[in-house]
């Protein structure tokens, strides 16, 4: 099926504008929707809109956003994660497809992937307005993800760190760390090759940069989207876990889905975080999709 991109914008609390693709399939309308967004510090060209095609072709509306404070959406601090915000924004977003007159209204389905997988769960157990949603690897539980990537003699260094984050802010100077390295003298959120080579891959350049708020890596810490787990229930949920994924965890990832109700379908890839991204899009995309299509068809 041949489909079509545009851009698009929709507003947001505070000023802020919200960017995005809008993907269109072919034929009349109204089509079922889904909505997207990326995962912690990317953008929406770190290699979602392979998804967003794919969902496309399939016969769906979809709209691709970057999260505040990213990409091409407004909003400052530039590299500032709020969860929180993000969520209020993505509720925008399905406000803003509701208004759109080639979207069948009651056909709102949700894809969220990392970061934004943890979303998807707090989004789907509490706005009625979606029929379904996918959570791709998903952040489940902030403080066991720091229990298991910081070593506890570096413990006190960062909360160092996040304590001095704390005076900056007040004398109105935000410190910054990078998102990726792999130098041990460099603050980084992420420092595994896998990680390093997802979000240093080529992209336009002016539309990110390896830099992320220091309170955002206290905010992702606090952050607990498992909790909502069995609240999304009667919204049918599939989650897409990795069978080796060392930043959201699968034994966190395999426990929730424990957790979640019915309707629920797990579905596992081989390989590690980002492998659902690269060499086993095949295998997600086609999972989505399908589960897409069963429960927005009619």
């Amino acid at each position: 099926m041949t489909t079509s991109r545009i851009d698009v914008s929709f507003p947001a609390d505070g000023d802020i504008t919200i960017a995005g693709w809008l993907f269109l399939p072919d034929g009349p309308g109204p089509h079922p929707a889904i909505t997207m967004a990326h995962g912690y510090a990317g953008t929406r060209h770190h290699g979602l809109e392979r998804f967003a095609r794919a969902f496309a072709e399939a016969g769906f509306v979809v709209l691709l956003h970057d999260h505040r404070n990213f990409g091409e959406s407004g909003g400052q601090p530039r590299g500032d994660v709020d969860p929180w915000r993000q969520i209020a924004d993505w509720r925008r977003a399905i406000s803003y497809l509701e208004s759109r007159p080639e979207v069948d209204t009651s056909r709102i389905g949700l894809w969220g992937t990392s970061y934004a997988g943890g979303h998807a769960i707090v989004l789907g157990a509490t706005d009625r307005r979606l029929r379904c949603i996918v959570a791709q690897v998903p952040t489940i539980s902030g403080y066991e993800q720091g229990l298991r990537r910081i070593s506890p003699d570096a413990v006190a260094a960062l909360e160092e760190a996040l304590a001095n984050d704390e005076r900056a802010q007040l004398r109105g100077e935000p410190p910054r760390q990078a998102i990726v390295s792999d130098d041990p003298a460099v603050p980084a959120a992420y420092r595994s090759r896998e990680s390093i080579d997802f979000y240093l891959q080529p992209i336009p350049e002016g539309i990110w940069d390896n830099e992320v708020t220091v309170r955002s890596i206290r905010a992702a810490r606090m952050y607990e989207p498992g909790a909502w787990i069995s609240r999304v229930s009667p919204t049918p949920l599939m989650m897409i876990v990795a069978g080796e994924d060392r930043v959201t965890l699968t034994d966190l990832e395999l426990a929730a889905y424990e957790r979640a109700l019915e309707p629920k379908q797990l579905v596992l890839v081989p390989g590690g975080h980002f492998d659902p991204y690269l060499g086993q899009f095949e295998l997600a995309s086609r999972a989505a999709t399908e589960w897409f299509g069963k429960h927005l068809s009619q």
